[in-house]
């Protein structure tokens, strides 16, 4: 019961860090770390194909073994998000409050993945 919890929430995960990819607002890299996380408790061939990734192997393999992640991705990341966040207030939020609950929001996901170590390049402080 337990394993099927964790495949469902691993599928639901991988999912919505492949829609991630596509839409800003979403985040992939998170996503995709949680996925793994339940998928090497539910289903290890699922697991070991994530690290085996050419492009996901190597954000979950940096994340599993020093719980960090490249500085690269960190960065794509936070523009990324900061990009649709702007958009978003910019253009689809029209009351001050929400604008201003977005612009919170995304500066706090900015500084907590900013803050997330990252051992090829500049980090946050720690």
């Amino acid at each position: 019961m337990v394993r099927a919890l964790f495949f469902i929430v691993g599928a639901v995960a991988f999912t919505l860090g492949i829609a991630g990819v596509f839409l800003p607002l979403l985040p992939a890299t998170p996503l995709f770390i949680l996925a793994a996380a339940c998928f090497a408790r539910a289903y290890r061939p699922f697991h070991q194909w994530m690290l085996g990734h050419r492009w996901l192997g190597p954000m979950l393999e940096e994340w599993d073994r020093h719980g960090s992640l490249p500085y690269r991705t960190k960065t794509v990341a936070i523009v990324t998000m900061l990009v649709s966040f702007g958009i978003s207030i910019l253009l689809v939020a029209t009351w001050p409050w929400l604008q201003a609950l977005l612009a919170l929001t995304a500066l706090v996901l900015a500084v907590w993945l900013y803050r997330i170590p990252s051992r090829d390049g500049p980090s946050g402080p720690h």
